[in-house]
C-alpha cells in the first residue's frame, strides 16, 4: 500500500490543532517518558492532560507499564510537553505511527527532545540500575520512519546523522550528573524490534558490532527529531546485565523493578537538564 503524505500531513496538523486548543501554552522542550521516567509527570506543575485515545489519529500505548497520555505544564519553571508512555514496533505499529507524536510536538513548537528508555547492558562495566547517556545508536529494527515521500517543510530528504544526540545537551547532562553524584555511563544504543529478549549469540553479535546497550525504542523518535531539526538527548536505564557467559533469565517484573530503583536518579537528572536549557 502506498503512503499518502498529504493525508499524513493533515493528520499531524489535526492532532496539533486539537492539542493546542486542549492544552494551551506551547513548549520548546518535549519529553518522552519511557520506562524509568513515568513519575516525572508527577513533578510537572499545572499539568493539563490529553488521553492518547482522545487525540485525533494518535496511536494508543498497549504496554502495561506505559501510561497513555500527553501532558503540558511547567517543570522547574520551564514549559514542557510530555508523553507519558510511547509506542513500539512490537505492538504492531509502523515507523510513521511510532513517530507521529514527535511530528505533532514539533508543530506545537518543541525544538528540544529528551527521551528515556529501558535497555539491557552489554558493556561489562555496566551494572543493573546504571544510567547510560546515549552518544550514538545503531538501527537494527528493519525499518526507517523516513521511508516514502518526504515532506520538505519538515526536513531534508537525506538528513545528516553525524551527531544524532546533541553534544551540548550531553555536556549539560554530564555536569548535572557530576553535581548530583549520579553514576552516568555513556555508550552506543542498538535498537531491535522485539518483543523477545536476545539470545546469547545475539548479545555477542550486538556487542561485537559496537553496542553497549540494547532496547526496542528511541531510535525512530530520534531519527524523526533530527529530521525536523530538533536537538535530541536520550538516557537509558540499564535494567539487566546481558553478558552471554553469565546470562540469567529476566522477567518483565525484574525490568520494572530495576527501572523503579533508578527512577529517582533519572528524574533528578532530566529535571536538571530541563532547568538548564529552559
Amino acid at each position: 500500500m502506498s503512503f499518502d503524505l498529504d493525508a499524513y500531513r493533515s493528520q499531524v496538523n489535526e492532532a496539533a490543532a486539537y492539542l493546542r486548543e486542549k492544552l494551551g501554552t506551547e513548549a520548546r522542550v518535549g519529553l518522552i517518558l519511557g520506562t524509568g521516567l513515568g513519575k516525572l509527570a508527577e513533578e510537572i506543575d499545572g499539568a493539563k492532560t490529553a488521553e492518547y485515545g482522545a487525540i485525533p489519529h494518535f496511536p494508543v500505548s498497549t504496554v502495561e507499564s506505559h501510561h497513555g497520555r500527553l501532558l503540558s505544564g511547567t517543570l522547574g519553571g520551564v514549559t514542557v510537553t510530555a508523553m507519558q508512555g510511547r509506542f513500539h514496533l512490537y505492538e504492531g505499529y509502523d515507523g510513521r505511527q511510532i513517530t507521529f507524536p514527535v511530528r505533532v510536538m514539533k508543530q506545537l513548537g518543541v525544538d528540544t527532545l529528551l527521551v528515556s528508555n529501558a535497555a539491557g547492558g552489554m558493556n561489562p562495566l555496566f551494572r543493573r540500575g546504571d544510567l547510560m547517556l546515549l552518544t550514538d545508536h545503531i538501527n537494527l529494527q528493519g525499518m526507517n520512519p523516513l521511508t516514502g515521500p518526504n515532506a520538505d517543510e519538515w526536513g531534508p530528504r537525506f538528513p545528516d546523522m553525524s551527531e544524532p544526540y546533541d553534544k551540548g545537551l550531553r555536556d549539560i547532562a554530564e555536569q548535572a550528573a557530576l553535581d548530583r553524584a549520579i553514576r552516568l555511563q555513556q555508550g552506543v544504543y542498538v535498537a531491535v524490534e522485539g518483543p523477545n529478549l536476545e539470545t546469547r549469540a545475539e548479545y555477542r553479535f550486538l556487542r561485537f558490532i559496537g553496542a553497549d546497550a540494547v532496547g526496542m525504542s528511541t531510535v525512530p523518535e530520534v531519527i524523526v527529531g533530527n529530521h525536523m531539526g530538533m536537538r535530541c538527548m536520550a538516557i537509558s536505564v540499564i535494567t539487566d546485565e546481558c553478558l552471554p557467559d553469565a546470562l540469567e533469565p529476566v522477567s518483565i517484573e525484574d525490568v520494572l523493578a530495576a527501572a523503579a530503583e533508578a527512577e529517582p536518579n533519572l528524574t533528578a537528572l532530566m529535571r536538571a537538564v530541563v532547568e538548564e536549557i529552559g
